[in-house]
């Protein structure tokens, strides 16, 4: 992986890191719901045009329903779930249960699509989970049973894109990418937005709520696609799909800056167990056991 890759890689995963903090500054002005409605459609905007430029808009014939199932798994549905999660959660730790993502995909494979499971995957998806669980541990025996939900919330969100993610696998695995991303955004919209006129804010939002729906859109929605896109044409997806785990380390370091969110050290070794569990139910890690040979003398 050359250099260029590398500073691509690590950028995307600082934008898709900052959508959290963006996320917990404007959905509790503009609720869950009417927050995403307006990111799928920024995003929408955003892409379409790219779409004709690029003249890819046959790519959508005969594949519309199918892309409007992954606009409701791996954005409408997720979207709303990340945003309810966050108006209690803070934008680093869920930025860290965003990445139980690549092991809810390892699951829905292997019941979905009988993939194998190796020991070590098994033994990685028990290891990420006892990660979700010492991150909320120290919550709830403080009393805050409040995040049970919200945390539960996430996790879904997470089974989402894993379903979305085997989904596209297995039925649009040739479908030009850029028309994926727009057509998904596109459906999501048209969920979401007619549903948002129930959830109304009773007051304008303020300039900071504004700009973060706008740049949650533009920036962490729609040139965050690009760059993944061409990450995949360039390095495959399973190299491009490594920015998984980095994303909790912007999404950390940007709450802590920007926001001020303290991070505690349940969530750092939560974090480990949790990365290193993908990790292994993922195959990024191998255990490799050594043969040894004994000659005949």
């Amino acid at each position: 992986m050359t250099n260029r890759y590398v500073v691509e890689l690590m950028t995307l995963a600082a934008i898709w890191g900052a959508s959290f903090i963006f996320m917990r500054i404007g959905s509790p002005e503009f609720g869950a719901v009417l927050f995403m409605a307006l990111r799928t459609l920024t995003a929408s905007l955003f892409l379409l045009p790219i779409v004709f430029i690029s003249k890819k808009q046959a790519g959508f014939k005969g594949y519309k329903f199918k892309i409007f199932i992954v606009g409701l798994f791996n954005t409408a549905i997720p979207f709303v779930l990340f945003g309810y999660a966050i108006l209690t959660l803070s934008g680093g730790l869920t930025s860290v249960l965003n990445a139980t993502t690549p092991m809810f995909g390892a699951i829905v494979a292997y019941l979905w699509f009988r993939d194998k499971m190796s020991i070590t995957a098994t033994i990685g998806l028990l290891i990420g989970f006892a990660g979700v669980y010492l991150l909320m541990a120290d919550k709830v025996s403080m009393g805050q049973s409040n995040v049970i939900l919200p945390t539960l919330a996430a996790l879904v969100a997470a089974l989402c894109y894993g379903i979305s993610a085997n989904f596209t696998k297995r039925y649009l695995s040739g479908l030009s990418s850029i028309v994926l991303a727009s057509g998904s955004q596109v459906s999501a919209t048209l969920v979401l937005l007619p549903i948002s006129l129930f959830f109304m804010p009773s007051q304008l939002p303020s300039n900071s709520a504004i700009i973060s729906v706008l740049l949650v859109g533009v920036l962490c929605t729609g040139v965050a696609y690009i760059i993944f896109f061409h990450l995949i044409a360039n390095l495959g997806p399973t190299k491009a799909i490594s920015v998984t785990y980095l994303i909790p380390a912007f999404g950390l370091l940007w709450g802590s800056l920007l926001l001020d969110e303290v991070i505690t050290s349940s969530m750092i070794v939560g974090g480990v167990f949790i990365l290193f569990g993908v990790a292994l139910s993922t195959g990024l890690l191998k255990f490799n056991k050594n043969k040894t040979r004994v000659k005949a003398n």
